[in-house]
């Protein structure tokens, strides 16, 4: 029944702590996307993909005190840290989880900045389309952001080796 949440906690154990609810969304997101077996519905949001479902999870993982969320003023802004307590190491332990290379995947993509992780998550989602009109809508839809054509290619070559890095697994 709660199978779905010890997949979020997996991914928390395996980082540590994440720092920012943008990132977490993303990284789940990509964590998806690279076929492991995340089922959160994503929607595309003003930050790029964003998953209603992913949020109601944490906030349920947090009141459970499965995972530490701790609000952090920053500048004009609210940012998110989020860890995993003992409490949720205890509960995974319960569960047979067998996600080789996700604590690689995450660990890797817990270390790029939010900013890259929107990138490559846009890229994601639009994985169907040709890259050039890819890379036509990271532009428009992204206008704010001013990514480069070279940011782009980043993202696609830092997609591929994550595929490489679980096709490897």
């Amino acid at each position: 029944m709660l199978n779905e949440h010890a997949k979020i906690i997996k991914a928390f154990s395996s980082v540590g702590e994440v720092v920012g609810r943008k990132k977490l969304q993303k990284m789940i997101f990509i964590a998806k996307k690279l076929e492991f077996p995340f089922y959160e519905k994503y929607n595309f949001h003003f930050f790029g993909p964003y998953s209603e479902e992913l949020t109601l999870r944490v906030e349920e993982l947090c009141n459970l005190g499965f995972i530490n969320e701790v609000k952090e003023k920053k500048g004009g802004y609210m940012q998110y840290r989020y860890a995993l307590t003992d409490s949720g190491e205890e509960f995974l332990s319960h569960f047979e989880l067998d996600l080789p290379c996700l604590g690689e995947c995450m660990s890797d993509m817990n270390e790029q900045n939010s900013r890259f992780l929107e990138l490559v998550s846009t890229v994601l989602y639009f994985e169907n389309l040709p890259k050039e009109e890819v890379q036509e809508k990271v532009f428009t839809l992204k206008s704010k952001q001013r990514y480069t054509v070279e940011e782009v290619e980043k993202a696609y070559e830092y997609i591929e080796g994550l595929k490489q890095r679980k096709r490897n697994d």
